[in-house]
């Protein structure tokens, strides 16, 4: 245990003190900042305002960087100290492949996940201060749905990483696998749906195994319980479900998508040439 913790801590202190940190660190901090300058807490757009107002364009922002800011910092991370040779080095001492793995994927975790939930936290301590009403409801949904696309597109990344051994490959995959989440898949299911190819019940079963999609429908679930903002689609999904079912399998279908594709990564790691 103290070994998998040391593997994290090292990779924590690694990360916070390379340049893509700061980076990622200001994206999400001056997202929060930039949307209080231009007065959104003030403004009202579909019945929305105040806090619940900016959460909700914090997180419709959200939803496309974080996967890619993941997936392009995180898939180089095994195959990255492969080509240093710090993964030689590392194992040179007494941890085992368990312990550097899983080591790894939670000190990266935190990584990526502190950023985005100290802009969230930010932004209500300020509301707090302007005497705004907080939207707790909200705060603690997007808290466990930060967490749970953080899981899933880290778990991804850690597959992919363990499985390609070239840096510049697996930079590759992680782009192809965020534009194909994010656009191909709904493209693809909406052409199906159009040329009556499939029954929509299969077409939107399909678009539910997308980690974003389930993220995108469930953030706005909360605001519009009738999700009239996303048409038909989201009518089936009410009428399969109740809103309270759905929540919670948006938050834990893509922690356990995440810890697959993590286990199924240690598995390729462990048997693989190391070096």
């Amino acid at each position: 245990m103290n070994n998998l913790l040391l593997v994290a801590f090292l990779d924590l202190k690694e990360s916070i003190r390379a340049k893509w940190f700061l980076v990622y660190a200001l994206v999400f901090g001056g997202l929060i900042a930039l949307f209080f300058i231009a007065g959104v807490t003030q403004s009202q757009v579909m019945g929305f305002s105040g806090l619940s107002r900016l959460l909700l364009m914090y997180i419709q922002v959200t939803i496309v960087i974080l996967p890619i800011f993941i997936l392009i910092t995180t898939v180089r991370s095994i195959s990255g100290d492969r080509d240093n040779h710090i993964l030689e080095y590392m194992l040179s001492f007494p941890i085992s492949l368990k312990q550097y793995y899983w080591g790894k994927i939670i000190g990266r975790f935190i990584t990526v996940f502190s950023p985005v939930f100290l802009a969230m936290l930010i932004a209500v301590i300020y509301g707090v201060t302007k005497g705004a009403a907080i939207p707790w409801d909200i705060f603690i949904l997007y808290t466990g749905l930060l967490l749970a696309l953080s899981s899933s597109f880290l778990g991804i990344a850690f597959f992919v990483s363990s499985v390609v051994k070239s840096s510049e490959v697996a930079l590759g995959l992680a782009f192809f696998i965020w534009i194909f989440l994010l656009s191909f898949i709904d493209i693809a299911l909406i052409s199906l749906m159009m040329q009556n190819r499939f029954n929509e019940e299969m077409i939107i079963a399909i678009a539910m195994t997308n980690p974003m999609e389930v993220f995108r429908v469930a953030a706005i679930s909360l605001f519009d319980p009738e999700l009239t903002v996303m048409g038909p689609v989201a009518f089936y999904i009410l009428d399969s479900m109740k809103q309270s079912v759905f929540i919670f399998f948006s938050i834990a279908y893509p922690v356990v998508l995440g810890l697959v594709f993590a286990t199924f990564g240690y598995i390729v790691f462990k048997k693989r040439d190391l070096v």
